[in-house]
């Protein structure tokens, strides 16, 4: 019988080491910046060997993004286990105002922000990120709709939603703006969504989306 509770607990200690990984390496980098912390000072301040520390996480610039595989698991999850009854564009909304309206309102995400823009090994690798996570969303998109994986207007919208953070960054109703970008959003994709194939692979003709 396998033993549940003892791999419970060894993951739970790695979600916990990755996690005080990342806090002393943002901590530093906030301190005294990027370029001027090295990776060993990071594995230092949390207390774990330069091994550990890569076994976490494979560069020094995705420290700071310690969020990103679980940003896209949660995004491609938005789209992809929705409710039979709620159509691509309003799940992404919902994920949205739960998931990213709320980090506006968190204190560290000025500095977070400043660190990010202010370095430009970590302006490239955001980038990077960003690009991935537009594909894999705009796969995930068309996959539901029953396109081909690079359907343009799929990829549109996954880079539109994708810009949702840059365009609530600064104003005082993150929520409003949320909701004014995925009503334009709305209003543009419905011609999309039904025009072509648009059955999902568990879904029967004249089932809802």
């Amino acid at each position: 019988m396998p033993d549940s509770p003892t791999v419970g607990r060894r993951e739970r200690k790695k979600a916990a080491t990755r996690q005080a990984i990342a806090d002393a390496a943002l901590a530093l980098f906030l301190e005294h910046g990027f370029e001027r912390v090295s990776v060993r000072d990071v594995a230092e301040r949390a207390d774990v060997s330069t091994t550990t520390l890569f076994a976490h996480f494979p560069s020094k610039e995705a420290l700071v993004f310690d969020r990103e595989e679980r940003f896209e698991a949660e995004l491609l999850a938005a789209v992809r286990e929705r409710p039979r009854d709620q159509s691509v564009i309003e799940a992404l909304r919902a994920h949205a105002l739960k998931s990213w309206a709320p980090i506006e309102a968190d204190p560290r995400l000025r500095p977070f922000t400043a660190l990010v823009d202010g370095t430009p090994a970590l302006r490239a690798y955001a980038e990077r990120m960003w690009m991935r996570h537009a594909e894999a969303l705009g796969t995930a998109i068309a996959a539901e709709l029953g396109r081909e994986p690079d359907d343009l207007a799929c990829s549109a919208l996954a880079r539109f939603v994708l810009e949702f953070p840059a365009l609530t960054k600064g104003r005082a109703d993150p929520r409003a703006t949320a909701e004014t970008v995925f009503d334009l959003l709305t209003h543009g994709w419905q011609a999309q969504e039904v025009s072509g194939p648009t059955v999902r692979p568990d879904r029967q003709p004249g089932q809802p989306r």
